[in-house]
């Protein structure tokens, strides 16, 4: 009986869908960056909630992918894979995915997308056409 009540619980959470930032406003669209901190950012990068649970996109330099499972407005990737190619913007693609990696809160508003932190970090991207 224990087993079955365990296994009723476990598949509950599962029916209950996505809950993620993508869920909520940021699913199959490409958000690109423009700020961290209130500065603009030099190079280029995107991030895109393609499905449930990961995220991909495009640093300065290498294409990226992750995991993201917390509920919105949380936001908290591990795993991060991403190609190694080199290039000039080598250091700002780090400072990219730092930010990326300490952020802890998202909101969608309309076409923009904010990851913040309570230390103050703030990324600011804009949907792409």
């Amino acid at each position: 009986m224990k087993g079955f009540a365990f296994a009723a619980l476990a598949s509950l959470g599962a029916c209950q869908g996505d809950e993620t930032v993508r869920a909520y406003g940021a699913a199959d669209v490409i958000w690109t960056l423009n700020e961290i901190n209130g500065t603009p950012f030099p190079a280029t990068a995107s991030l895109r909630f393609a499905e449930e649970g990961k995220i991909t996109g495009k640093a300065p330099c290498n294409g990226y992918t992750a995991t993201m499972t917390v509920p919105y407005p949380w936001f908290d990737i591990t795993e991060i894979a991403s190609t190694r190619m080199a290039c000039p913007d080598l250091q700002t693609e780090t400072a990219f995915f730092a930010a990326l990696g300490a952020a802890t809160i998202s909101e969608v508003s309309g076409r923009t997308l904010f990851l913040t932190n309570p230390d103050g970090l703030s990324m600011v991207f804009t949907a792409a056409d």
